[in-house]
């Protein structure tokens, strides 16, 4: 706790309590309350984020485009950077982990479930008007801060690397999945180079707990953990944000009425800027992305779980699992899915 307050304070004077934040699997967070106010101190994670200088230059140029943008089409916060004592945005440590301070942004609260159908239109809006508000940011002039992130092929050739080596028994459900479906790994990273997607800015991973909840509103007023902001596509953050939000965790189902609320919101923010192609490729976004998370948690697992936080040895297998699980009632509801995205084209 002394190492956690010495850091502290090179972003405060005053120090009244340090306590855990969130539940995320990557970066250490806590919350650092003051006599005046709270911050968000946060240990940026060296073995995901080799460069963190990059993730702060992403930060200050996402934070600089939004705040020219006209008050009344800015409907979201971003937490601003809070400077070292000597005007730093990273404090490295003894260890030479890096930290970094961002605001709290009080009076809200982040889920761990939907709640209910007003929770899921907010969360479509919420990432709708996120890559609104970025659509017009070449998405050059950003770092890719994760090279190779949400590029599913890689993943796949990761896996086979991984399984030739491991001394572990596979799990033979999650073998033969990744066998049969391998070929979805190729989806949007095809329609990529065919030039039918084209590179936007992303969050990169707009899960549920990354939406922040007015709490007398309940109205989403931010998008936070803004590590994975980088160029890709805005497929693998609607896919990724209908995974989080649309799994039943007890029957690991996809929740159609959830699913439809989030996209019916999502569209109508983007729908000026979406091209055909772009409505054509949800369907694949929202089945890729539980069998390419499933893959990495599964490659993960294999390789002695040194990307993932985890309790037990066996978590990121049941964690693959799980996704995998998601994967097939997906496919079992394509006919459904497709349908429903046909319907809110405009």
């Amino acid at each position: 706790m002394t190492a956690l307050l010495n850091i502290a304070h090179q972003f405060t004077r005053t120090v009244i309590d340090i306590t855990p934040l969130g539940n995320g699997l990557i970066n250490d967070t806590y919350r650092v309350t003051t006599n005046t106010h709270s911050f968000v101190l946060q240990r940026i994670n060296r073995q995901v984020f080799a460069h963190p200088e990059q993730i702060m230059a992403n930060l200050i140029m996402l934070n600089q485009h939004v705040q020219q943008k006209v008050h009344a089409d800015l409907k979201l916060q971003m937490p601003a950077i809070l400077p070292t004592h000597g005007g730093s945005v990273l404090h490295q440590d003894e260890n030479q982990d890096y930290w970094r301070a961002l605001t709290f942004i009080e009076k809200t609260e982040s889920l761990e479930a939907i709640r209910t159908i007003a929770d899921a239109e907010q969360i479509g809006f919420a990432l709708g008007h996120f890559h609104y508000l970025l659509s017009d940011l070449y998405p050059a002039l950003l770092q890719d801060t994760l090279p190779g992130f949400h590029i599913a092929p890689a993943y796949l050739k990761q896996y086979r690397s991984i399984s030739q080596y491991t001394k572990l028994k596979p799990d033979s459900y999650c073998a033969e999945f990744i066998d049969k479906f391998q070929s979805l790994a190729e989806d949007l990273e095809s329609a990529k180079r065919q030039g039918l997607l084209t590179l936007r800015v992303i969050h990169g991973d707009p899960k549920i707990n990354n939406f922040l909840f007015d709490t007398n509103s309940q109205r989403i007023i931010s998008l936070i953990d803004l590590d994975t902001v980088k160029p890709g596509l805005v497929h693998y953050d609607i896919g990724d944000c209908l995974r989080s939000c649309c799994h039943d965790i007890d029957t690991n189902s996809f929740n159609l009425d959830i699913a439809a609320a989030i996209l019916k919101n999502y569209l109508a923010e983007t729908a000026h800027f979406f091209t055909e192609y772009d409505y054509q490729y949800l369907y694949p976004a929202i089945r890729l992305i539980p069998f390419e998370l499933g893959l990495r948690f599964y490659s993960d697992y294999l390789d002695g779980n040194h990307y993932f936080k985890v309790t037990d040895s066996e978590q990121n297998l049941h964690r693959a699992i799980a996704q995998f699980s998601l994967c097939e009632d997906i496919m079992r509801k394509e006919s459904v899915i497709t349908q429903l995205i046909a319907q809110l084209k405009p």
